[in-house]
């Protein structure tokens, strides 16, 4: 496990959360914001992390209902309770199409929960295909990769009355009680959209990166290239299930998504900016959950696959600077079959690359990285 925290890497990390749980409910308590939150999260393969652990579910999280205890702790029940915070809040999960129907444990567990009542459950596959509206561009719930989930959620977000959107993932790794690192800045500054940023120097991270291979710098070197627009604008963190977004920002993205794949982040993020509506990035902890990834369970390299032509479609589609040569490879090689063949080793060029190198076209050019392919993919 890869722990880091830049500031104190000495603190333990049961001190460091509680010390982000603190910052966060210091925020809600001071804070003037009394909106409406939805917390949205997919749902796919998460049968056994929504049952708590036990000998025969050792992977359990029980994390539908460590989500609401962790929102109450933050917010409390209700808006005009004397211990409240005046926002108030609901939690959307939304089954992506999971086979083992997920949709039906979530309901479960939260009928068994005292605060059952603030949870809504969705599946996909109940309003898929549709002729109008943010899903109408997915043919078969089968297509989506959970961007088609979390856009179904903050959908109906909407339509709740919701004034801001929380996109978080199923399991635990992240508590929810942090949620005022997100509100502060989102009222403080007005912004658009917040993200989590597991890469300040100021969060905490708990990250298992045993299950890339080496070859994991090459498909970040392209991801960073054709997503310039974010990342050369410290937007590193794209993929963090942390993130807030308001309601200007969320009408401007559901009016026409460009993917409902896994970088449908990306592509929420190029709206907003497009919109005009600032992003800005908090630090807070995080603590992988990992043995029930979709990473795993599905494949990793279907995941970047995915991750990967969803972030050409998007910048094609919203218009956004980025290096087209490198989409062009992209194109040509990313699937998950290839993808298998390049994490297992390295070019020279981005073997000794630093992260700052990473998606510089002085570090490998997109030629030279097509004839690497090229060879790789005739070995």
């Amino acid at each position: 496990m890869l722990v880091a925290s830049a500031r104190q890497p000495e603190v333990p990390i049961d001190l460091a959360l509680a010390f982000k749980l603190a910052q966060s409910k210091l925020v809600i308590r001071s804070s003037a914001w009394s909106g409406q939150l939805a917390v949205v999260f997919a749902m796919w393969g998460e049968q056994r992390r929504l049952r708590p652990r036990s000998a025969a579910n050792p992977t359990g999280e029980d994390a539908l209902a460590v989500k609401l205890d962790q929102l109450e702790w933050l917010f409390g029940r209700g808006r005009n309770a004397d211990a409240d915070s005046g926002v108030g809040w609901k939690l959307i999960a939304v089954d992506d199409g999971d086979p083992d129907d997920s949709a039906a444990v979530a309901r479960d567990r939260a009928d068994d929960h005292r605060l059952g009542d603030r949870v809504t459950v969705l599946r996909l596959g109940d309003v898929v295909p549709v002729a109008t509206g943010p899903l109408a561009g997915l043919a078969h719930v089968d297509d989506s990769r959970k961007g088609g989930a979390v856009v179904m959620g903050a959908a109906r977000s909407l339509e709740l009355g919701a004034d801001a959107v929380v996109v978080t993932d199923a399991d635990n790794s992240v508590n929810l009680a942090q949620l005022g690192l997100l509100i502060g800045p989102f009222v403080a500054a007005n912004a658009g959209a917040v993200i989590g940023d597991r890469k300040h120097v100021d969060s905490v991270l708990v990250k298992a990166e045993a299950r890339w291979g080496p070859g994991i710098v090459v498909l970040r070197h392209m991801q960073r290239m054709v997503g310039r627009a974010l990342f050369d604008h410290g937007l590193r963190d794209t993929q963090a299930a942390f993130k807030l977004y308001g309601r200007a920002a969320l009408q401007s993205i559901l009016a026409a998504p460009s993917t409902y794949g896994f970088s449908f982040d990306s592509d929420w993020l190029y709206a907003t900016a497009a919109a005009g509506l600032p992003i800005e990035r908090a630090p807070f902890a995080f603590i992988d959950s990992f043995e029930e990834s979709a990473s795993i369970t599905q494949g990793p390299m279907t995941t970047w696959e995915s991750l990967l032509v969803g972030l050409v479609a998007a910048a094609r589609e919203r218009g956004a600077d980025h290096d087209e040569e490198m989409a062009a490879v992209v194109d040509d090689f990313a699937t998950a079959e290839i993808l298998e063949q390049v994490v297992a080793t390295v070019p020279r060029a981005l073997a000794g690359a630093s992260d700052a190198e990473l998606g510089q076209r002085a570090t490998m050019a997109p030629a030279s990285l097509r004839s690497w392919l090229e060879r790789l993919v005739v070995q």
